[in-house]
């Protein structure tokens, strides 16, 4: 019988330059999209997928993120005085219980695999998820459960993966099929932002993994590649190399790509419109701004 998918690795250490001055002294992580920060999606997300565990890798800086999971008592207590029993639980379902959270300081910015090596101690033997807060998935069923409930008929490691147009394929790790079953696709290659004309198919990695420790010891063996950085692809690529399993998964859902501004404003707009408290008002304006240029013609 398979072990079941517990735990989750969450690499928040980057500074997140591309949002400065913001990000100065806000966490990217917990900078909000329409009233819940990045990193709540993600550990909603997780919980749903049955994640006991929540391992998050830091950087100096992140104090905020680590007080956004704590208790807030006199916050609490203030609602609660006022009767505002409805925002009181939207507030508890921040929290997290004693125990369920750890946080790992990564001391040097030297790429996703080895923020995903410095947790290693605490994964132990069994498999685990790695999810990046960036990437925000709105899906019915959310995306990290869609692995877990395929990874159980598949076991091996497991990659989120979508279709790209083709000019984007560079700005992603590419997976090389060898057999593609639909949601599920059995891999024989990974390449890491293959240059333009070269990619092995238009199907890129996403930030979600389900992953065997033996990808943890793999970090331990491979080498830094461009930038210096530990890559976590290569050490995916070296499960391949040893005959080992490793699937890609299409999963059903809009991805977000909120590691850019761009991507931040579209998911804001997504995420706004599904509000049934803000749908009507919001699309309203959206609809004023939109006919704003064809009124200047």
């Amino acid at each position: 019988m398979r072990k079941r998918v517990t735990k989750a690795i969450f690499p928040v250490a980057g500074m997140g330059t591309r949002f400065l001055p913001a990000t100065k002294s806000v966490p990217k992580e917990i900078m909000t999209l329409v009233d819940r920060p990045l990193i709540q999606y993600a550990i909603d997300e997780a919980r749903a997928a049955g994640i006991k565990e929540f391992i998050f890798v830091t950087s100096r800086g992140k104090s905020a993120l680590e007080d956004y999971f704590d208790h807030a008592p006199e916050l609490e207590n203030k609602l609660r005085q006022d009767g505002k029993e409805e925002l009181l639980e939207t507030l508890r379902s921040t929290n997290m219980d004693s125990g369920a959270i750890a946080y790992i300081r990564q001391h040097k910015p030297l790429g996703l695999g080895h923020a995903v090596w410095c947790a290693r101690r605490l994964i132990g033997n069994e498999p685990f998820a790695v999810m990046l807060p960036d990437d925000v998935i709105a899906a019915e069923t959310p995306c990290l459960q869609q692995m877990v409930e395929a990874h159980a008929e598949t076991g091996g490691s497991m990659v989120a993966a979508m279709e790209v147009p083709d000019v984007k394929v560079s700005s992603y790790g590419v997976l090389d099929l060898n057999e593609d079953h639909g949601s599920v696709v059995s891999v024989k290659g990974m390449v890491e932002k293959p240059p333009a004309g070269t990619a092995p198919s238009n199907l890129a990695v996403i930030g979600r993994y389900i992953l065997t420790p033996q990808v943890l010891r793999n970090l331990n063996k491979i080498k830094p590649s461009a930038g210096n950085e530990l890559q976590l692809t290569d050490a995916i690529a070296e499960e391949i190399n040893q005959g080992r399993d490793v699937f890609g998964y299409r999963f059903r859902g809009q991805r977000f790509d909120c590691g850019s501004k761009a991507g931040f404003l579209q998911a804001t707009v997504a995420f706004g419109l599904a509000r049934p408290e803000l749908r009507d008002e919001f699309s309203h304006y959206l609809s004023e701004m939109a006919a704003l240029p064809n009124a200047a013609q």
